[in-house]
């Protein structure tokens, strides 16, 4: 075997270099390294810039609150089901869908590795729609996690979103990108094919020198998949570059999938890449192990407890400290990660109980919200229904309901 040993192979003309032929093995020995000079294109996956997916959830793998949810429509919480995508709405629509985690079985998603995805089934039509009514599955960044893209710099990149869709309705579609921190969008459009069948869409978006993101954990940057846009979203010309927001540029062209009720869409396998793609060089969907993508997914929302049981064989106690001469005590909880900030804590119905008597309070009392952290939250419970609660004793609570901790975007 011959070596050669230089420091740089330029081709003799052109631009083109050859190494190799159709057929050949080409070696890279254990321990080198290819450095990509930040503009190269073509290595495939391994030269992400990112290690973990950018966007959590994208295989609709994770669904704490609920796996289905009926009557979204104007004025619905934009979470409801599956973790990190949201159902949201401009105006106020009378169309009424379900979100659902849906289980894959069979056909193109699934076999591309695929078991889950998101499906909105239209159960209350809406057609014609209102110039100001629109819907849309939503999907939030924090800033933080977006300054790879050097956004509003010289060098920004350029990003591709890819995923699989399936819908009823065919014809033009819309995505939009929207900067929060700088009120600027861009909207890209694809094609649904062919009723009712999975396909991959690659949609592309130009780099934006213009509004950085800000370095921190708020809601910096959204992406919109439209299922419905009124006039008002409309009227203008959809705005493929990166500029000012203009409602009436955002969704131009978008079919009404809310027109029936036979009509159903479906999302999975939702990627975003720095850089442009092809369908054909798009690098594969980053899978995730469950217990990972669940706890990136906790991070915005996670939740403790279930059904009231007042035997000490249940999974949902909380001890609590005694609190003087009251009948309140005070019970800690650590989150599973990090929280992106101080949550919002629910009120649920809690059971009562001393560790040394076994005797149960059946009266919910009252739980006060004493503070939540990023790490560790803290409630407050007892009240006029805890008169079992006796000092100095180890007391604890059953949570009759579930106990949930929201740092959403």
């Amino acid at each position: 075997m011959s070596t050669l040993n230089v420091d740089k192979v330029d081709p003799s003309t052109g631009t083109a270099l050859e190494i190799g032929s159709s057929g050949d093995t080409i070696t890279i020995p254990s321990g080198a390294t290819i450095v990509n000079s930040g503009t190269a294109t073509g290595f495939g996956a391994s030269l992400r810039p990112n290690v973990n997916p950018l966007i959590i959830n994208g295989d609709m793998a994770v669904s704490q609150r609920a796996t289905s949810v009926a009557g979204l429509t104007n004025g619905s919480d934009v979470y409801v089901a599956l973790d990190r995508f949201g159902f949201n709405e401009y105006g106020a629509p009378s169309s009424i869908h379900t979100m659902t985690q849906e289980a894959l079985t069979a056909d193109e998603a699934y076999e591309d590795g695929f078991s889950t995805a998101l499906k909105m089934d239209v159960t209350t039509a809406q057609d014609p729609l209102s110039a100001a009514d629109a819907t849309m599955i939503i999907y939030k960044f924090e800033g933080q996690d977006l300054q790879l893209i050097k956004k509003g710099t010289a060098n920004a990149e350029k990003l591709t979103l890819a995923f699989w869709v399936k819908g009823t309705k065919t014809g033009t579609h819309i995505c939009e990108l929207f900067d929060k921190d700088n009120t600027r969008t861009c909207s890209q459009s694809y094609t649904v094919d062919s009723t009712d069948t999975w396909e991959q869409k690659v949609v592309n978006f130009p780099a934006d020198t213009t509004g950085v993101l800000d370095n921190d954990n708020a809601r910096s940057l959204d992406i919109s998949f439209f299922l419905s846009a009124g006039t008002n979203y409309t009227s203008g010309s959809l705005q493929t570059s990166w500029g000012a927001y203009s409602a009436t540029e955002s969704a131009v062209g978008q079919v009404n999938t809310c027109d029936s009720t036979s009509n159903n869409f479906h999302i999975t396998g939702v990627q975003l890449e720095v850089g442009e793609y092809t369908s054909s060089t798009i690098p594969p969907f980053q899978h995730e192990s469950y217990q990972d993508n669940f706890l990136r997914c906790a991070r915005y929302y996670t939740e403790y407890g279930g059904a009231a049981d007042a035997s000490f064989t249940a999974n949902y106690d909380l001890l609590c400290e005694a609190n003087g001469t009251s009948a309140f005590r005070n019970a800690t909880f650590w989150t599973p990660v990090p929280l992106r900030a101080v949550p919002s804590i629910n009120n649920p119905t809690m059971v009562y109980f001393d560790y040394d008597t076994t005797t149960a309070e059946t009266s919910a009392g009252t739980v006060t919200i004493l503070g939540g952290g990023e790490i560790m939250s803290c409630v407050s419970i007892g009240g006029s229904g805890a008169a079992n609660l006796v000092d100095a004793k180890i007391t604890g609570c059953r949570v009759a309901a579930v106990l949930t901790m929201d740092a959403e975007l």
